[in-house]
C-alpha cells in the first residue's frame, strides 16, 4: 500500500498544466552578501527605509513617485478615518493613528505629489537601478500597458526552455526579462541576463543560480505612501469585485520579484492575480511588510528558492492554493549541506500574519527551515500544510526543520467543495483540519493554541520516497530513493494548548493529535501539550509517545496503525477514481462541530473499523499485506503476501 498511496498521491497533489506559464527550474542563491554594489545586497533580511528618507536628496539611490489625480484627496479621506475609527493591518491587529502621525504623513505625500512623473507602477520600476525605490501614493493601480501586453508572446518564444518536470516549453529568466508583463502585471527583475545558457537537464545540485548576471536592481524598495496597505491597491484582474472574488484575472502574477536580493515591498494590496498576487524567486534577501493579498487562483504570496525573508504584518484571504506559501526554502536546517551553510539557522520568517478564507492558510512543498511564529489561521480549510508531494521542481526533499510556535489554528472549517464556492480548490485538503505535516521531518510545533477544528488540530504522516520518486511514475527527485522512507522523523509536538482559545473559550477540536504511526518511522514525540480544564487531550492512535518528555526520543517507533492509514488510502483513491468525492472520503464533507462526547464518537469509529476489519478476513489480509504491517497486534496472525 505504500507505493499504491504514493502513486496516487503524485497524481493527486501535482497541480495541473493548463494555459498557466511552465515554470523554469530554480536554483537557491548564494547565500553571501553580494558586494559588487554599495551597499552590499542580500546575506541578510533588508531593512525597510522610511517614507521621510524618500524626501532626502543625500540618501543612497533615486526615488520615483507614482500617483493618481486624486492620490492627494484619497489620502486626506483615508486619515480622515483612520482618525476616527482607527484602522486595519490585519483583522485581528487594528490600530489608532494619532494627529502627529497624521500630520507628519500629509506633510510627506503634499511633498511627494509634486515629484510625481509616473501614473503606473511598472515604468517607474522599469526606470529604476540598484538602491532605488518607488513611491507609490494612493490610488486604484490596473497598470494599462502591463494588461495589454501580450501573453504567450512569440516574440520571447526563443526563450522557452525545459524544466525539471520534463515539460517542455518553461519560461526562463531571459523570458521574463525581455518580456516582463508577458506573465506579470508588475515585474522586478534584478539582475541582467547571465553568459551562457541555461543547463539542459537542469543541475542536480541546487545550490547557487548558474549564469547569474550583475544586479541592476537590487536593493529596490517598492512602497505605498497610504495610512495603510488599503490605500494602495494593485490589481491584476476585476475591479469591480472589490477584495472579494470572481477574480477575472488578465496576468498570472500581480508583482513578481525575480533575482532581485535585497528586495522590500510595504505597505500595498495585491488582488486578483491568476496565480499568485505576490512572487518573489531566486532572490537573497526580502522584506514584505504591511501588505493585503487578496483573491490569488493559487498563493496569495508565493516565495520560491528565497533565502534570509521575512513576511509580516499582513492579511491574506481567497486564495485557492494557500495565503502563504514560503516553497522550497534554502535548506540551512537540520539537512543542510554544510558545504554552503555551516550553521543552522532559519532561512526564512513570517510573523504577525493572518491567513483566512483560502484553501490552505500556509503550505510549503519542501519549505525547509521556516520559522512561523505569532499568525493566526483560520476559517481555511486546512490552516497549515507542509508536504513533500509536489517536490519535482522543488529543491529540498525531504522537508525538515520547520520551527511553528506561538500561533492560532482555529475554525479551519471552511469547505471549497461545495457547490457555489468561490474557491477552486487546486488540490485535496481535507475540510476542518488545523495543521498537517505530510512528510517532513524535524519540525517542532509548540506553544500553539489548536481550537474549534471540527476535524482535527494537527495530523502528522508520512510519505514513502515512491510516492515522489519512481520508474513507476517517471519521475527523479534529487535526495529522492523510491527503495526508502526517507519522512516523518523527529517531529516534535508540545506545550500545545488544545480545545481551548487564548482567552479562555473552550471549543474542542473534533479530535487533537491524529498520527498514522507509519512502519518503523523514529524521534515523533507528544508531550506536555495541555486541554481545558477537567478535559483531555484527545489523540489517534488513543496513546501517542512521549518519549520521556521528549528526553528519548529513540523510545518512538512507528507500529502501523491500520485504522489511520486505510483512511490515508482510501481518501487519496477516492480522489483518484472520481474528484473529491465525499461518498468515499470524508475529507470533503464538513464535519460536525464537536461537542463533549467528540472523544467518545470517533474512539467509537475506530472500533466500528477495527470490527468491520475483523469480520472482512480477506479484506484485512490484503490491507496488512500492502501496509506491511503483519508484525503489529492489529495484523497478527494474519497471513499476509508480499507487500508490491
Amino acid at each position: 500500500m505504500r507505493l499504491v498511496i504514493g502513486v496516487v498521491l503524485v497524481v493527486l497533489l501535482v497541480p495541473a498544466v493548463g494555459a498557466a506559464h511552465i515554470e523554469r527550474a530554480s536554483y537557491w542563491p548564494d547565500p553571501a552578501p553580494d558586494c559588487s554594489i554599495t551597499p552590499c545586497a542580500g546575506g541578510s533580511v533588508p531593512a525597510a527605509r522610511s517614507l521621510s528618507s524618500a524626501l532626502k536628496r543625500t540618501k543612497v539611490g533615486r526615488t520615483r513617485v507614482v500617483c493618481q489625480g486624486n492620490s492627494l484627496a484619497l489620502l486626506k479621506a483615508s486619515i480622515k478615518r483612520a482618525r476616527r475609527r482607527g484602522y486595519d493591518i490585519r483583522p485581528t491587529d487594528h490600530r489608532a493613528l494619532s494627529a502627529r502621525a497624521a500630520r507628519l504623513l500629509l506633510r510627506i505625500n503634499r511633498k511627494l505629489f509634486p515629484q510625481c512623473r509616473y501614473h503606473e507602477i511598472q515604468p517607474a520600476v522599469t526606470a529604476s537601478h540598484n538602491d532605488d525605490r518607488v513611491v507609490v501614493m494612493p490610488g486604484l493601480y490596473t497598470e494599462p500597458t502591463a494588461r495589454a501586453a501580450k501573453t504567450h508572446d512569440p516574440a520571447c518564444a526563443r526563450y522557452l526552455i525545459n524544466n525539471d518536470k520534463g515539460e517542455t516549453g518553461a519560461v526562463s529568466y531571459a523570458y521574463q526579462f525581455h518580456c516582463p508583463n508577458d506573465q506579470n502585471l508588475i515585474a522586478v527583475m534584478g539582475r541582467a541576463i547571465g553568459a551562457g545558457k541555461d543547463p539542459s537537464p537542469p543541475l542536480v545540485d541546487r545550490h547557487d543560480i548558474p549564469n547569474l548576471g550583475p544586479c541592476i536592481r537590487c536593493n529596490l524598495q517598492i512602497e505605498g505612501s497610504g495610512v495603510s496597505a488599503d490605500d494602495v491597491v494593485i490589481d491584476a484582474g476585476r475591479v469591480a469585485s472589490g477584495n472579494w472574488g470572481p477574480r477575472g484575472s488578465v496576468k498570472d502574477v500581480g508583482i513578481r520579484v525575480d533575482r532581485a536580493d535585497g528586495f522590500v515591498l510595504r505597505g500595498v494590496t495585491v488582488r486578483h492575480a491568476g496565480e499568485h498576487d505576490i512572487y518573489a524567486l531566486e532572490s537573497d534577501g526580502y522584506l514584505l511588510d504591511r501588505f493585503k493579498a487578496y483573491w490569488a487562483g493559487e498563493y496569495g504570496v508565493l516565495t520560491f528558492v528565497e533565502d534570509h525573508g521575512l513576511m509580516q504584518n499582513c492579511d491574506a484571504v481567497g486564495a485557492g492554493d494557500s495565503g502563504l506559501y514560503p516553497g522550497a526554502g534554502a535548506d540551512t536546517g537540520v539537512e543542510r549541506d554544510r558545504r554552503f551553510y555551516p550553521d543552522f539557522r532559519y532561512s526564512q520568517e513570517i510573523r504577525f500574519c493572518d491567513s483566512h478564507h483560502n484553501l490552505g492558510g500556509y503550505s510549503g512543498t519542501d519549505g525547509n527551515a521556516t520559522h512561523i511564529d505569532h499568525n493566526n489561521f483560520y476559517d481555511n480549510t486546512l490552516g497549515f500544510t507542509t508536504d513533500v508531494f509536489t517536490s519535482p521542481g522543488h529543491p529540498g526533499f525531504p522537508q525538515d526543520s520547520d520551527l511553528i510556535e506561538n500561533n492560532n489554528f482555529c475554525s479551519n472549517n471552511f469547505n471549497p467543495y461545495v457547490k457555489g464556492s468561490l474557491i477552486a480548490a487546486s488540490e485535496p485538503e481535507p475540510v476542518g483540519v488545523g495543521l498537517w505535516i505530510a512528510g517532513g521531518n524535524d519540525n517542532v510545533i509548540r506553544n500553539n493554541h489548536f481550537w474549534d477544528n471540527w476535524r482535527r488540530g494537527a495530523m502528522l504522516f508520512a510519505a514513502p520516497d515512491a510516492a515522489i520518486c519512481s520508474p513507476v511514475i517517471g519521475r527523479t527527485v534529487t535526495g529522492c530513493d523510491p527503495s526508502k522512507v526517507s519522512t516523518s522523523y523527529g517531529n516534535r509536538f508540545y506545550g500545545n494548548t488544545m480545545g481551548v482559545a487564548p482567552d479562555g473559550t473552550v471549543a474542542p477540536n473534533g479530535m487533537d493529535f491524529w498520527w498514522d504511526s507509519f512502519l518503523g518511522n523514529t524521534g515523533n514525540c507528544w508531550y506536555g501539550n495541555h486541554a481545558a480544564p477537567s478535559q483531555y487531550v484527545t489523540t489517534s492512535p488513543n496513546s501517542l509517545p512521549s518519549c520521556a518528555n521528549g528526553t528519548a526520543p529513540s523510545t518512538s517507533v512507528g507500529t502501523a496503525d491500520l485504522v489511520n492509514e486505510t483512511e490515508l488510502g482510501s481518501c487519496l483513491a477516492a480522489t483518484e477514481l472520481g474528484g473529491y468525492n465525499p461518498t468515499l472520503c470524508p475529507w470533503f464533507i464538513t464535519p460536525p462541530k464537536p461537542g463533549p462526547s467528540s472523544a467518545a464518537a470517533t474512539t467509537a469509529a475506530r472500533g466500528a473499523t477495527a470490527s468491520w476489519l475483523a469480520s472482512h478476513p480477506d479484506e484485512r489480509a490484503r490491507l496488512c499485506s500492502l501496509y506491511r504491517t503483519g508484525k503489529t497486534a492489529a495484523c497478527a496472525g494474519t497471513k499476509t503476501a508480499a507487500a508490491p
